[in-house]
């Protein structure tokens, strides 16, 4: 037996005294680590002076861990430039809306656009990748550390306005285009240059949305390219080892595909308590999932980087603890460190990286929870990692993880779009996405996200939260796949420039779908209104159609949209709506007969094995699960009822 998903942990060498270092080391193999991840905060270390490398301590700090049989996680250095760097070059510095430079004395502290930083990056990149490269130990680079964090990929700079008015050029070409795509007739806007075109920030009120939506993808793309940098000047160094990044939860200020492109795998930084925390729930979901993150939470985000990875993804930092940075922070329910890790390697992850080896009792960190208390002693997370390893060495060591009859496909720009123009404060992506894919994980289903102009034969069902930008290719796409298909509102709904369609909403859609949305209108929070047997809140379209509605009967008139394999819904469903409707959506894809799991329930499937994670509050009796009545449950696990806060693994047998 062995497992196929390596457990390991963040480690600063650097913090700590180097007697500590092999005992550390030991420790961590003790445990059943394998990795651990080093370097991504150390450039001040590096290079303690300009030019002047200090590579001896790394070189020891790497050999410890390497003697003791780790493998390493080698992250570049480039998320803290030292405070030389900083006073020498001070147009590194991002800026906020007003230009004004955010300074240094945190992390993070550089605009993506800066000629000078990208210099110097690659200066520092190469120095680090030419000494490292061939190092047997180190098998993944981390390039940087979290891209975008604490709300600096825009940056007022004139680095960043100069490469904006460059990228506008090279997307419109004239500046005849610009004006006529954007309608800058309205309000006397029009340019007579794009040396005159400025970052749309700082403004009186509500900047262009066209404008602002040309500024998020530049953003974005400028995120892109600095990574393409990091990752072709550690290529350049002959580098065997794949490289990745760590992108954050519930964080969509750039789309992570055109980020991803260059890079071998995805990873991603998963702490359920602390988003519930800073996320769009609301209160009493907040109160009810307090101690164990919402049930959703960590799986969409596994699903949504096992997509952008395609097919590779893990978790570079998983929560052992609380943590220091929301605006409260309780400890996880015992058993959730497990339950997540587990978790994890349900959805496909090759890899669960705690952080921290040790909490910091110093700096800004230091009441975020670690593997080993400030002393030295084992925290609470030291025991259930330990329990997360004795379930993972009973499973087959090389289950695959296969595509799934259901994807749902995720957007970056339709989230940049609704923060933009969003007619309605509730009407906010994430949250829509997290309805549609609560709905489809309390059906037991299986999810993968997916992404425009993605490859999407094979699936049965393909959901599509909204696509306000619904292209004719995508919609060809949709239909050649032969799957089921449901759009929610909004699709359709604004063309590559923001601009309402010729046709109206939904777009190229209305050539399979005769439907026209005539308005829409935003609901206040607390109001809903009766649809058939259900309700709808936050938003509702107007529909023109000789079409009748689908299922009138029970979900009211004008609101639930049918014809052949397609399916429109054109309001904000409350939870029984749209769980009604998923179900219809099932059917119709041959789906079979599907279980309603109890609140808090989630299950999810990989090659013969099926785990079941309870984030609810009353224990659950997985066999009541229609197919797990003749599985049989692991030892560690003991199958009969899973408790809060644990996980059931059954092993289906064969048939």
């Amino acid at each position: 037996m062995g497992r196929s998903v390596k457990l390991g942990v963040c480690y600063y060498p650097e913090h700590w005294p180097e007697e500590m270092w092999a005992n550390d080391a030991a420790r961590m193999v003790a445990l059943g680590l394998s990795t651990v991840r080093i370097g991504e905060f150390a450039w001040a270390r590096i290079e303690p002076e300009p030019g002047q490398y200090d590579w001896d301590w790394l070189d020891r700090a790497i050999e410890s861990l390497a003697a003791a049989g780790l493998e390493i996680i080698l992250g570049t250095p480039t998320a803290t430039p030292p405070k030389w760097l900083i006073d020498a070059n001070p147009d590194i510095l991002c800026c906020d809306d007003q230009g004004h430079p955010r300074q240094f004395g945190s992390r993070r502290h550089y605009s993506f656009s800066s000629k000078t930083y990208r210099r110097e990056s690659q200066r520092v990149i190469a120095a680090m990748a030419e000494r490292y490269a061939s190092h047997p130990a180190i098998t993944l680079w981390q390039t940087d550390n979290e891209y975008g964090c604490h709300d600096t990929v825009e940056s007022n700079d004139p680095d960043a306005q100069q490469a904006f008015r460059v990228w506008l050029e090279d997307r419109y070409g004239h500046i005849d285009r610009l004006n006529q795509a954007w309608g800058t007739i309205f309000w006397s806007q029009i340019y007579r240059s794009f040396d005159e075109v400025d970052p749309p920030l700082a403004t009186v009120t509500e900047a262009h949305p066209a404008h602002r939506l040309a500024w998020r993808r530049f953003c974005s793309d400028q995120v892109a390219r600095y990574n393409d940098l990091q990752v072709e000047t550690i290529r350049a160094a002959d580098s065997n080892a794949p490289i990745t990044h760590n992108y954050m939860g519930e964080f969509t200020q750039f789309d992570h595909r055109g980020v991803a492109a260059p890079l071998d795998l995805a990873t991603w930084d998963s702490y359920p308590l602390g988003f519930l925390q800073m996320g769009r729930w609301a209160p009493d979901v907040k109160q009810r999932y307090l101690r164990t993150g919402h049930p959703d939470f960590a799986g969409f985000h596994h699903d949504l980087y096992r997509g952008i990875g395609q097919g590779r993804f893990g978790v570079m930092e998983q929560q052992p603890g609380p943590v220091n940075w929301a605006p409260y922070n309780p400890a996880p329910r015992p058993g959730m460190v497990t339950l997540w890790t587990l978790e994890a390697y349900a959805h496909g992850a090759e890899l669960v990286s705690y952080f921290r080896w040790r909490q910091a009792p110093f700096a800004q960190e230091q009441m975020h929870a670690g593997l080993n208390r400030p002393d030295n002693q084992p925290a609470t997370a030291w025991v259930e990692a330990e329990a997360a390893l004795a379930v993972l060495t009973e499973l087959e060591p090389d289950q695959q993880t296969e595509q799934s009859d259901v994807a749902l496909m995720f957007d970056y720009e339709a989230d940049w779009m609704f923060s933009i123009q969003p007619q309605g404060r509730r009407f906010q992506y994430l949250p829509l996405c997290y309805a549609f894919y609560g709905a489809l994980r309390r059906r037991g289903l299986n999810v993968d996200i997916v992404f425009p102009g993605d490859e999407l034969s094979g699936y049965k069902l393909i959901v599509l939260p909204s696509q306000p930008i619904l292209s004719t290719e995508l919609v060809e796409s949709l239909d050649a796949s032969g799957a089921i298909i449901l759009l929610g509102p909004r699709s359709g709904s604004r063309d590559e420039d923001f601009a309402i369609p010729d046709m109206l909403a939904p777009g190229p859609l209305q050539a399979k779908l005769p439907i026209c949305v005539s308005h829409v209108e935003s609901l206040p929070p607390g109001i809903q209104e009766s649809s058939g047997k259900f309700a709808v809140e936050y938003w509702r379209e107007h529909i023109e159609s000789d079409l009748s509605s689908y299922r009138s009967e029970s979900f009211g008139d004008g609101t639930v949209w049918k014809k052949d394999q397609f399916t429109y819904l054109s309001a904000w469903p409350t939870t029984d709506f749209l769980d009604a409707l998923i179900d219809d959506c099932a059917s119709d894809a041959g789906l079979g007969d599907l279980p309603t799991l109890p609140d808090g329930i989630r299950i999810r499937r990989r090659g013969d094995s099926v785990f079941v994670f309870n984030y609810g509050e009353s224990d659950f009796v997985p066999s009541s699960v229609a197919g797990l009545s003749t599985a049989d449950p692991l030892s560690t696990i003991q199958g009969g009822a899973s408790k809060p806060g644990a996980v059931a693994v059954y092993r289906m047998r064969s048939s």
